[in-house]
């Protein structure tokens, strides 16, 4: 079969899913939980909507409990899994589309998930949709399972390795091509200060926020500063700081208080240097200035050992791995006021040669100069699948075939996917090297093209591991 061509037989219909599918808001929502949506309801009829395509195309689709499902097709003794997720991050500021109704524009798909993983998971179900529209059958049992946490805990996809058996290998469209055989552990931390005021006579930090996920660069951060004398040299500061650092911002004076807001730009967290981290950028501002002992603790833990520094010398546990690579940090989540004092979260991605322990000690070393409290919260360790296994060069062929690009290898990653859940588990797409990788930010794209390809490298990579 020419699968090229039968893919875009399947563009109209694909592009109509996929606007359904991005018209609903699915990040997780714990304060709106309940019994029936324990992630909040987005992320229930997102995949709620996974499994009305599944029955409407005559597979076989179970709902585990509203927070993971799956799409089966073929029968046998081993089970090849296709591993997705439906939740999105959170939308965040900075868009010029609506991120939740699908806009096509020069070309690509705008909208929260198009990149992320709603038009990749979705390209991989239809991948699955044309070996059963052609009736081709498969010698293994076929699992396309949607998750609906992956965005913070995998709480979903947890669940479904709890209550069914484990898939016997797969991979998940929740990444890059040409194929990631290798994952770095991905561990975070809270940091936790005092905020209780024990000097009035200095000025004090009364707000600080910034960060929406510990795994996505923060944007936009706000701070307010009270009791403030000299606001006019802090302002013309401010107006100096925005024009000679790569940050945008504006600044307010009411009363004896500043109001300071500073714009970076959001992106993945597992390479922070896509983004432009604008909470550690307003503390490093703030710090030049004398505040009471919480908001100076605070604010200088995070300027000189946290501040434009995404491979962690400062805190001495930069380390390269030849395969893996490096270790990086991203500051997620930062919050400070005087009744709860102050939270950073950071999020490691760290290779084999490098431990979770050595990590959590240099942090907390380095906290406790400024009275911090440090405590480890998730840990995945670190995920490898030699190039050796057949999943690896089976699928490396298919998209070698299908791109052209011969010379394309197997690649090591610090994004985490379902994949790593597998022990013979990848990641395979959808994102194209040529194309710029939007995941996390405002205007997340994904090209039509990019999509359809997608479609047609799953649909023969699907045959190729379950036919032959």
């Amino acid at each position: 079969m020419n699968w090229k061509e039968e893919s875009e037989k399947y563009k109209d219909a694909y592009l109509e899913d996929l606007k359904a599918l991005i018209a609903i808001d699915s990040e997780r929502d714990d304060e709106h939980g309940s019994e029936e949506f324990p992630l909040g309801k987005g992320p229930a009829m997102a995949l709620k909507k996974y499994l009305e395509f599944g029955q409407r195309d005559g597979f076989k689709v179970k709902n585990l409990d509203n927070i993971v499902g799956y799409i089966e097709y073929g029968e046998g003794d081993q089970t090849l899994a296709i591993l997705a997720h439906a939740d999105v991050m959170p939308a965040g500021e900075g868009w010029h589309t609506d991120p939740f109704s699908m806009t096509i524009k020069d070309g690509k798909v705008y909208g929260r998930g198009a990149s992320d993983d709603k038009g990749p998971g979705l390209a991989a179900y239809y991948g699955l949709k044309m070996l059963k529209d052609n009736n081709i059958k498969p010698n293994c049992k076929i699992r396309f399972i949607i998750g609906t946490d992956e965005e913070s805990e995998w709480t979903g996809m947890k669940h479904y390795f709890d209550v069914e058996p484990a898939p016997d290998f797969g991979f998940s469209p929740d990444a890059e091509f040409p194929l990631i055989n290798g994952e770095k552990g991905n561990t975070s931390f809270t940091i936790k200060f005092d905020g209780i005021k024990i000097d009035d006579s200095k000025p004090s930090l009364t707000k600080f926020e910034s960060g929406l996920r510990e795994n996505m660069v923060p944007r936009d951060a706000f701070a307010t500063l009270t009791g403030i004398s000299d606001a006019d040299k802090i302002i013309a500061d401010f107006d100096k700081f925005i024009s000679n650092m790569p940050v945008e911002g504006d600044i307010a004076s009411k009363n004896d208080n500043l109001d300071i807001h500073v714009v970076g730009k959001s992106a993945h967290g597992m390479e922070p240097k896509n983004g432009i981290n604008g909470g550690t950028y307003l503390a490093n501002f703030i710090s030049n200035y004398q505040l009471d002992k919480p908001s100076s603790q605070f604010i200088k833990f995070i300027s000189e050992y946290l501040h434009d520094d995404s491979r962690a010398h400062k805190l001495g546990v930069n380390y390269v791995d030849d395969i893996m690579g490096e270790l990086t940090m991203n500051v997620g989540i930062v919050k400070f006021d005087a009744e709860s004092g102050g939270f950073i979260n950071t999020n490691f991605r760290y290779p084999k040669g490098v431990s979770v322990d050595e990590i959590n000690h240099n942090l907390q070393l380095c906290a406790e100069k400024f009275d911090g409290s440090v405590e480890n919260i998730s840990n995945m360790n670190p995920h490898y699948v030699d190039p050796s296994d057949p999943i690896v060069d089976k699928l490396m062929s298919v998209y070698r075939d299908q791109t052209g690009r011969t010379d394309s290898n197997p690649e090591v990653v610090g994004g985490g996917t379902y994949g790593r859940m597998m022990p013979r588990g990848v990641a395979f797409g959808a994102l194209f090297p040529w194309t710029e990788d939007t995941m996390h930010q405002a205007d997340e794209f994904q090209p039509v093209d990019d999509l359809i390809l997608a479609m047609s490298i799953y649909g023969q990579s699907i045959y190729k591991l379950s036919c032959e």
